[in-house]
């Protein structure tokens, strides 16, 4: 006679098996993985939006946060990016608005005025703005002008007087220059150049 196993199969071992293993499995790695993926996505595209401006040129703070908002760049993550680069130094709104007054100024020509309003329009803040033209003295603005004056006056040889004088007037105004030194400016260009004129 056959004889009868001692002991009934474990009949639950193969059922309880798969449902333990999907019980006991670390429930949040599957669903945290891609959690942890989207919330680095945004700061990742901050930071490549970043670099590649900064490649180019210089760029202030606030023009790289608005490259950022068109790309659809969260606020955080832009924040997030932004305050790691200034920490680093790739973002230096100070250093920027001095390279920018010097280089507009001197390579330009153009006044205190049209230097701030340049620096506005990136987004440099107004007391970095005051500190940065504030190293173009009363002085420095005079001569610029009236070098400009001069420079443009030669193009202007065979117009009146008058109309030489309000061109230049309002040549230097677009500049940054004051309605007063832009008048005393153009004045001094034109009486040298019809002094010269007479005298040769």
């Amino acid at each position: 006679m056959p004889s009868r196993p001692t002991s009934d199969p474990p009949e639950n071992t193969a059922r309880d098996a798969p449902e333990n293993t999907a019980r006991d499995a670390p429930e949040n790695t599957a669903r945290d993985a891609p959690e942890n993926t989207a919330r680095d996505a945004p700061e990742n595209t901050a930071r490549v939006i970043a670099l590649r401006l900064l490649e180019s040129q210089p760029r202030t703070r606030a023009e790289l946060a608005r490259a950022m908002a068109r790309r659809g760049v969260p606020p955080d993550a832009a924040t997030a990016v932004l305050d790691r680069f200034e920490d680093v130094g790739l973002i230096d709104d100070d250093a920027f608005a001095a390279a920018w007054v010097q280089s507009r100024h001197t390579g330009r020509g153009l006044g205190r005025r049209a230097l701030a309003q340049e620096l506005r329009r990136r987004g440099v803040d107004e007391q970095t703005v005051r500190d940065a033209v504030s190293v173009v003295s009363s002085d420095d603005e005079q001569t610029a002008a009236r070098a400009l004056a001069q420079r443009r006056l030669r193009s202007m040889s065979g117009l009146p007087r008058e109309t030489q004088l309000r061109r230049l007037v309002a040549m230097l105004a677009r500049k940054g220059f004051g309605h007063g030194l832009a008048l005393s400016a153009a004045r001094a260009a034109v009486d040298t150049a019809h002094e010269d004129t007479a005298s040769g």
